[in-house]
C-alpha cells in the first residue's frame, strides 16, 4: 500500500475524506534519514502550517501545527498539494512559512504564546488563501491534487530572502525521453518525517519539520504523474510523511527547475515517491492565472 505524504496532524483531521484514496494511495511526508542533509539554501522552501478547532467550539482555533511541504512560485504564490488543503474544519486559517526549523520556532512559540495558537503561528509564518484545483480529487490517471496559497508579498519579503523556484515548459519531462529522464539529476525536498522505525509499539516515523533534500531517480513517467526511486542502495533518499506539496526538483538544460510535487509513496518510506507533473497541460492549466508560465 501506498501512503499520503501528510502528517499526523492533518491526516487525522482528513480521515474521513482520505477514506476512498486509501483504497488506492494514500500521500506522504518526510525526508528519509538516509543520504539525506540540511537543505537552508533551498529559501524557497517552505513548510505550510494551519490552526484550526478540536474541541467543538469554532469560534477560536485550539490547534496549530505544520502539515504539508511547499515551494514558493513568485513573490506570492506558494505551491502545494489539494490534499493538503482540503476537508478542514470550517475555521482553518492557512499560514507559510520559509524557516529552516519550523517545528524548533513553533515550540518557542507555544511556550512564548500559551493557549493562543493564532499568534503562535504568525510568530512563524505568514497567513495565505489556499486556492484548489477545482477538480480535485480527480480519477487516478489524474487527481488534481495541486493547490496554492496566495500570500501577501510584501509580508514574505520582509521576513525572508528567497527567489522563487523556476518552472518546467510545457512537456518538458517527455522531451527528455527514456535516456534524459535516466541522465537526470533529481533531487526531493521538504520537511517531512523519517522512514519507518521499528519500536516496542511497533513502527514510527521519528522527525520531521526541518527543511532536507535527498536525492531521488527515476523510475517512470505517465500523464500526470512522475515516479522516483529512493531506495539506499542506489544512493538515494526520499519523501515521507509531511512532505506532500514538496518539491521534486530537476536540472534541465543547466537549470534546477521544480517538475513535480510529492504526493504519495510506499507506507513506510522505502521505495518510491509518487509525484505530480507539473509540465503537464492540466498543471500549467490550473498555474496558469496565479503565476507567468515558461
Amino acid at each position: 500500500m501506498t501512503a499520503v505524504r501528510t502528517t499526523s496532524a492533518l491526516t487525522a483531521v482528513t480521515a474521513a475524506a482520505c477514506a476512498a484514496v486509501i483504497a488506492t494511495a494514500i500521500p506522504s511526508a518526510a525526508i528519509n534519514s538516509y543520504h539525506a542533509t540540511p537543505a537552508p539554501e533551498r529559501t524557497e522552501v517552505g513548510a505550510l502550517v494551519a490552526t484550526w478547532d478540536a474541541d467543538g467550539d469554532p469560534a477560536t482555533p485550539d490547534r496549530v501545527d505544520w502539515v504539508c511541504s511547499g515551494t514558493m512560485i513568485d513573490a506570492d504564490t506558494f505551491l502545494t498539494a489539494a490534499h493538503c488543503t482540503t476537508d478542514w474544519p470550517e475555521n482553518v486559517r492557512f499560514y507559510v512559512s520559509l524557516d529552516q526549523d519550523v517545528q524548533g520556532g513553533l515550540d518557542r512559540a507555544a511556550a512564548e504564546h500559551p493557549g493562543d495558537p493564532a499568534a503562535a503561528a504568525r510568530s512563524v509564518a505568514v497567513e495565505g488563501t489556499a486556492r484548489n484545483h477545482p477538480g480535485y480529487p480527480g480519477p487516478a490517471s489524474d487527481t488534481h491534487d495541486i493547490s496554492v496559497v496566495e500570500l501577501p508579498a510584501e509580508e514574505v519579503a520582509a521576513r525572508w530572502s528567497f527567489t522563487p523556484a523556476a518552472l518546467p515548459e510545457a512537456g518538458a519531462l517527455d522531451a527528455l525521453g527514456p535516456r534524459g529522464l535516466n541522465d537526470a539529476s533529481f533531487v526531493v525536498a521538504g520537511y517531512g518525517t523519517q522512514e519507518a522505525r521499528r519500536g516496542p509499539g511497533g513502527h514510527t516515523h521519528p522527525g520531521g519539520g526541518v527543511r532536507m533534500k535527498a536525492p531521488v531517480t527515476f523510475e517512470a513517467l505517465n500523464p500526470a504523474w512522475v515516479r522516483l526511486g529512493m531506495t539506499a542502495p542506489q544512493g538515494n533518499g526520499g519523501a515521507c510523511y509531511g512532505d506532500s506539496g514538496g518539491p521534486n526538483f530537476a536540472t534541465l538544460n543547466g537549470r534546477f527547475t521544480l517538475v513535480a510535487t510529492t504526493i504519495t509513496g510506499d507506507t513506510p518510506c522505502y521505495a518510491t515517491n509518487v509525484t505530480y507533473r507539473l509540465d503537464s497541460a492540466g498543471a500549467r492549466d490550473f498555474l496558469r492565472p496565479f503565476v507567468q508560465l515558461p
